[in-house]
């Protein structure tokens, strides 16, 4: 972890307007797509950040021509394939490349070894490799059984009916299989069916999966979220241009701003009509009290009075669907007029940290009690005169900062560490988030 720190000092007013960067969840789908299908596709509104380049310096290592454009714009020239059999792909911290790259790599049928960071190493990908085995995939573990680091080497490759996939534990498993699916399709002759074990996790990222490969000629079938069809004669085609909206997930700090530094804050680059899951954080801001305008492709969010004066209502609330976005709802209880439970969140286990022992950690230095379980939290404000002022670990987790950066309504400021972590999604988070601050003293 870097020693770097940011000091936010208190704050109580909010307004302006902001560009948000590419999301990262479509921007490495989109990469991957764009290689495994013959033709080229230019790509608008790339993310750039640490996880889309671990993802373009993976596929030029695998062989593809990307080119760089400028302006965060790429033209990948597919291949349908990946010309390199063989290469060592270190992936960083970021499973929207991990998996799928598994995935896809596995029904290639080369010899490859993928790994990453130590945390890397401890996010489980052991659902994913259960059901590409069960193909005849090959692929072994380096240390430990379920984890990265792993080595795929060729193999037949074959269907012998519905292919189980767990769907408990993370919903890029699914992905992961569903873009390397038309791949196994031509490979066998036969149609794919995947079969989820389980309820099916953060559905709305499956629906992203959907769309995408349906923008690449793709249309998959499927049967309430348990049941996936890609048929046999399925393969990939390039779309020529494909523009990359603007991060919902990243949108969450500042539809969260807006309505506790009153705005109007007005968010550039996902409307009314994004197909990201986490554009419904906007409606559940709506019920603390927000006034959100949905419109083609901006949000304005605004909020008469300030926290202080008129807190949040408290709030019980399933996030399964959106748990990137819940974790902006976790900050936002520390200005609730009562305890606030986010339940369903058993997936924040096993992202870029522990995000439920490192939320729990963080708010409770700000004064708050807080109390957590398997898969929820519970968190109940701090009383008036109780705020503390702390240093917020990130745990080299992009989400810890952002969200930590929201705890500057009460009467005490706080310092960020390691704020460099932002580089993962959003580089420029601060600055950004800065130009829309005004930063006075509120009294305690």
């Amino acid at each position: 972890m870097s020693q770097e720190t940011h000091y936010l000092p208190p704050a109580a007013l909010a307004s302006g307007q902001m560009t948000l960067p590419g999301s990262k969840s479509i921007s490495n789908r989109v990469l991957l797509l764009a290689a495994l299908s013959e033709g080229s596709t230019r790509i608008e509104g790339l993310l750039d950040s640490d996880d889309t380049r671990v993802m373009l310096a993976a596929l030029r290592t695998l062989g593809l021509q990307i080119d760089d454009c400028g302006d965060n714009q790429v033209v990948v020239h597919g291949k349908g394939h990946f010309p390199q059999a063989q290469a060592d792909l270190f992936l960083g911290n970021a499973g929207t490349a991990f998996r799928p790259l598994t995935a896809a790599l596995a029904v290639a049928g080369g010899q490859y070894r993928l790994h990453g960071v130590p945390r890397m190493h401890e996010r489980p990908v052991g659902d994913l490799v259960t059901a590409l085995q069960a193909i005849g995939a090959q692929i072994s573990y380096e240390g430990q059984v379920g984890y990265p680091p792993l080595q795929i080497s060729p193999g037949p490759l074959h269907i012998d009916g519905p292919i189980p996939i767990q769907g408990t534990v993370s919903s890029q498993f699914l992905t992961a299989f569903l873009m390397a699916a038309p791949m196994l399709a031509a490979k066998t002759g036969r149609d794919v069916v995947l079969q989820v074990q389980g309820e099916l996790i953060s559905r709305p990222y499956i629906a992203i999966t959907l769309q995408l490969m349906a923008r690449f000629g793709v249309k998959v079938v499927q049967e309430d979220w348990q049941r996936f069809t890609i048929a046999a004669d399925s393969r990939y085609t390039a779309p020529e241009t494909i523009h990359i909206e603007g991060d919902a997930s990243s949108a969450s700090y500042f539809l969260a701003l807006g309505l506790l530094g009153q705005g109007p804050v007005q968010i550039n680059g996902v409307g009314r009509d994004s197909i990201q899951g986490d554009i419904a954080f906007a409606h559940f801001i709506e019920r603390l009290g927000a006034k959100v305008t949905f419109r083609d492709q901006a949000l304005v969010v605004e909020r008469a009075g300030s926290v202080t004066e008129q807190p949040l209502p408290a709030f019980d609330e399933d996030f399964n669907l959106i748990p990137d976005a819940a974790m902006t709802a976790a900050v936002l209880a520390l200005y609730a007029d009562g305890p606030c439970t986010l339940r369903n969140i058993a997936s924040w286990r096993v992202k870029e940290t522990d995000r439920i022992h490192a939320m729990h950690t963080e708010l409770s230095k700000l004064g708050a009690t807080v109390a957590s379980g398997p898969d929820w939290i519970r968190i109940t404000p701090p009383a008036p005169g109780q705020w503390q002022t702390a240093s917020i670990g990130t745990y080299d987790d992009h989400r810890m900062a952002m969200c930590f950066s929201l705890a500057v309504f009460g009467p005490v400021g706080v310092t960020i560490l390691d704020p460099g972590c932002v580089s993962k999604t959003f580089p420029d988070y601060f600055q950004v988030y800065a130009s829309l601050l005004e930063t006075q003293k509120v009294a305690s």
